[in-house]
């Protein structure tokens, strides 16, 4: 029996990354072996064992055969005979199929380290094109290495391609690409993941709703980058900068303008009307998806009210406490925080507009402190009762909201 480290975990190490889990595979050795040894069993489809003190996970070494399709569609081969070098060969890119073994010794057959110099991310063997999570994987991947200069090898995007052709995409299950575009939501690149997807046609099949982006005019003096697709990525790279690795902000900056694919052409390159077209598309996304409430929530309030918050400057005090409270913003004020990151995101997000000031989210902050400071025990309300209770509380709120804006014009024009 013989241990050694794979995957995540030896990639990173040699690129210099922290965070990665450590994953293990054992040649050599039976599941009773293993239980012998004091490993908990994990695994459902194939022998997966936690380690009793690091909590790590080992895996014996496997084969797999295709039966179906999609990526359930395989039978997993493991037991003693299996070698480490065809357990590698399953795995999907030569950067990932590097394994080490515990005095350091380095295993390689696929050029991993190679492709690891020259910041390529390639696929091992025709396999590849077995898994169509694969593609998923792929683009997420390269959300999170872009930024250090990679890319993904031309053969490799042509087998993605193929891969959609196939309908292979059309068989993934919806939690599957809710955990993997949620990850790339939360990483450094998050466009690279939209990029590589639209390379593939993957996204035409998987979000057809931001697909439909790509190629829609803007007003050039908004948005001097004129693509809707392009602005959107934009956005969603600001998010994970000014953000990061918050997949709520960024699925939010993912769906904001989901309206302006819904735009009719006469009225191009104007958008009338577009961040309240978006919530029908946005709500579709969800359901297909099953995203969760809060990221859900934080996406239609951003597509509804981005506007707003540009032009909050010019709101009433009395539109400003409605639209908090449309947000639920009194009573989950960490919405408003993240309706503002969205916003700053959506601002930023434009050629040559990235390091630009955006004083509305400071703003919001500002006015939203300001009106929840304001609360019943803070108020005389002895005479009161029922609706006139919320209604002294909506008048007290706009107050403060009124008062902190005149001192924030104040500052402004000292």
């Amino acid at each position: 029996m013989k241990t050694y480290l794979v995957g995540g975990a030896v990639r990173d190490r040699l690129l210099g990354l922290d965070g990665s889990d450590r994953d293990h595979v054992v040649v050599g050795a039976t599941p009773e072996q293993m239980l012998a040894a004091g490993f908990r069993p994990v695994g459902k489809d194939f022998p997966v064992f936690l380690h009793a003190g690091t909590g790590e996970e080992y895996a014996l070494a496997r084969t797999e055969r295709k039966t179906a399709p999609g990526y359930r569609g395989f039978v997993f081969h493991a037991d003693a005979s299996v070698t480490l070098e065809e357990d590698l060969a399953r795995r999907d890119f030569t950067v990932n199929a590097i394994a080490e073994d515990a005095s350091g010794e380095l295993v390689d057959p696929f050029g991993g380290q190679a492709d690891l110099k020259a910041r390529v991310l390639r696929h091992v063997s025709p396999a590849f094109a077995e898994d169509p999570v694969r593609i998923l994987r792929g683009a997420r991947f390269l959300a999170r290495f872009a930024s250090l200069g990679f890319t993904i090898a031309p053969e490799t995007l042509q087998l993605m391609r193929d891969m959609v052709e196939r309908g292979e995409v059309d068989h993934l299950v919806a939690e599957r690409v809710w955990q993997e575009m949620q990850r790339a939501l939360a990483s450094e690149r998050p466009s690279a993941f939209i990029g590589v997807l639209r390379d593939c046609g993957a996204l035409a099949r998987l979000l057809p709703e931001v697909d439909g982006l790509f190629g829609v005019p803007q007003r050039v003096e908004f948005h001097p980058e004129v693509d809707a697709g392009l602005h959107t990525q934009m956005v969603c790279d600001i998010a994970a900068k000014i953000a990061p690795g918050n997949a709520r902000v960024g699925f939010a900056a993912l769906m904001h303008d989901l309206g302006k694919a819904l735009t009719p052409s006469e009225e191009l390159p104007r958008h009338i009307n577009h961040e309240h077209a978006g919530l029908k598309p946005l709500q579709v996304v969800c359901e297909r998806y099953k995203v969760p409430a809060d990221y859900r929530d934080l996406a239609v309030v951003c597509c509804r009210e981005h506007l707003n918050i540009h032009r909050l400057d010019e709101l009433r005090p009395d539109t400003v406490h409605d639209l908090i409270q449309r947000c639920d913003g009194f009573r989950q004020p960490g919405r408003i925080d993240e309706l503002a990151l969205v916003c700053e995101a959506d601002k930023r997000g434009r050629l040559g507009m990235e390091s630009e000031s955006y004083p509305q989210a400071a703003m919001l902050l500002r006015l939203h402190a300001a009106a929840r400071a304001v609360s019943t025990s803070s108020l005389d309300l002895t005479q009161l009762s029922g609706p006139e209770v919320g209604e002294a509380l909506r008048k007290a709120r706009i107050a403060a909201i009124s008062a902190e804006k005149q001192i924030i014009r104040a500052e402004t024009s000292a």
